[in-house]
């Protein structure tokens, strides 16, 4: 809100209380979003000159393979960030959804059955980690680390040294397929997904609520949200989410194994905080991890094409994380001074 000052008269006040400030081009130049776009752009351009393969347009359908599974994680960790919770055991939850699946195959469940086990896995590990924090009072991180190791455990006990395989077709058709022979099955899910976050996020009461407890959780809970069950829910969220992402990952790699998305839980955490989502709670937009994901996946892909070692895409990561946390910091220390 904007104050001028106007010639004093007898018919009007010393001022005008504009309704909004008015536009400054430079204001865009602010928004993380925006600072996004430019980044992923440069990744394009850089990737479009030093790769003659890379605007092959089955080279870059399939590069979306990479990074559904972890972007569809990411949407519900979005939202337990602002709501100033975390979760880091979503991988280990797709490997034991992964292994119930596995279960469920060799006692001969049906197709569509094996996509209800892992997402009522999912739901069971996400609503365990849930009752733990809001219930018991526990802190998230504390929580999933130790539901980390204790999902990864059960699912290492019961695979051993070896390997669920023999999955149905259908599995295979989500998880590798496409439809019209163009778009990758798992990249148009997350698509519909990414639509349906963002509307729940930034279009409804439900969403300013989620706001409103990462902003001050004390304060919601005098306005009257049920601050628990809000937590509670994105829990369970999170769970459902990783138990679709164990479907079309278990479908997409076509088996089981101990290590399945073993350390996706770093990968994903960056995602949201390069996305723009503020690690102390209150601010962030799907637009803005879906701009991440897109980068990061651009990245990965380029160094794919060229044929550099994996190892470096988890140094980019971490550089990534360390970055975007310590970046904005310092500007607000900047701006403070």
């Amino acid at each position: 809100m904007s104050i001028m000052s106007e010639p004093p008269t007898s018919a009007t006040s010393r001022y005008r209380i504009e309704e909004r400030a008015r536009f400054r081009a430079g204001d865009i130049l602010r928004h993380w979003e925006f600072l996004l776009a430019l980044l992923l752009v440069a990744v394009f351009c850089a990737n479009s000159l030093l790769l003659p393969h890379f605007l092959d347009p089955y080279n870059l359908a399939d590069s979306t393979f990479n990074f559904s599974e972890k972007a569809l994680i990411a949407l519900p960790m979005a939202l337990l960030i602002i709501c100033r919770e975390i979760d880091i055991s979503v991988s280990a939850v797709i490997a034991l959804s992964s292994v119930a699946m596995g279960l469920a195959n060799q006692y001969g469940v049906p197709p569509a059955g094996l996509f209800v086990v892992g997402i009522a896995t999912g739901i069971a590990c996400g609503t365990l980690n849930g009752v733990l924090v809001t219930r018991m009072g526990l802190p998230s991180i504390v929580v999933t680390i130790g539901s980390m190791s204790l999902f990864r455990g059960l699912a290492s006990v019961v695979l051993g040294d070896q390997a669920f395989t023999n999955y149905p077709e259908l599995l295979g058709e989500w998880g590798q397929g496409y439809f019209f022979d163009v778009l990758p099955r798992p990249f148009v899910v997350l698509l519909v997904a990414a639509a349906l976050f963002a509307l729940a996020l930034h279009a409804t009461a439900w969403g300013r609520r989620i706001y409103a407890i990462g902003t001050n959780p004390v304060a919601a809970r005098f306005s009257g949200i049920a601050v628990d069950r809000y937590r509670l829910a994105l829990f369970i969220l999170t769970g459902a989410m990783a138990g679709l992402a164990a479907f079309l990952l278990t479908g997409r790699i076509g088996s089981t194994r101990p290590n399945i998305a073993l350390g996706w839980e770093l990968e994903v955490i960056t995602v949201v905080i390069l996305g723009g989502v503020s690690i102390a709670g209150g601010t962030g937009t799907i637009g803005g991890v879906m701009l991440a994901v897109l980068t990061l996946g651009m990245v990965t892909y380029g160094l794919a094409l060229a044929n550099i070692p994996g190892i470096i895409m988890t140094i980019v990561v971490g550089m990534l994380l360390l970055v975007t946390i310590a970046v904005p910091r310092l500007l607000r220390g900047r701006h403070t001074r």
